[in-house]
């Protein structure tokens, strides 16, 4: 329940138009993550400082509970960015294919799912 009202407070944030790209038709403006992407930047440098400190643990002989631990909190971040990002696609890209109907609103609804699904596997 803390993380889904922390996505939703960081989703207000990123709001934006969604724009041209390889994926059909959309606004100029660019992806729906545009705004936010100085954001998403500074998570993924957590993420990755994380994920460095992970390898000087292992370099350097940690206890396996510790590094286990830092583990499970670069997944828990990784998870976070992908929800974000997830609910930027669906407020933007699938919301404006929506909007347009069609074989281009199908595609967007498709190919959301298939990443829900990703995501849940994962």
């Amino acid at each position: 329940m803390e993380q889904e009202s922390q996505l939703s407070h960081e989703s207000v944030d990123h709001q934006v138009d969604h724009p041209a790209d390889h994926h059909g038709d959309h606004h100029a403006s660019g992806h729906g993550y545009v705004d936010g992407r100085a954001e998403y930047v500074r998570r993924l440098k957590r993420i990755e400082g994380q994920a460095r400190g992970l390898q000087r643990m292992v370099e350097t002989d940690q206890y396996c509970i510790d590094i286990l631990t830092q583990v499970s909190a670069v997944t828990r971040a990784l998870e976070s960015f992908a929800l974000a990002m997830l609910e930027d696609h669906l407020r933007h890209c699938v919301a404006r294919a929506t909007v347009a109907g069609g074989d281009e609103a199908e595609a967007k609804i498709t190919e959301a799912s298939a990443a829900i699904a990703r995501l849940v596997r994962s």
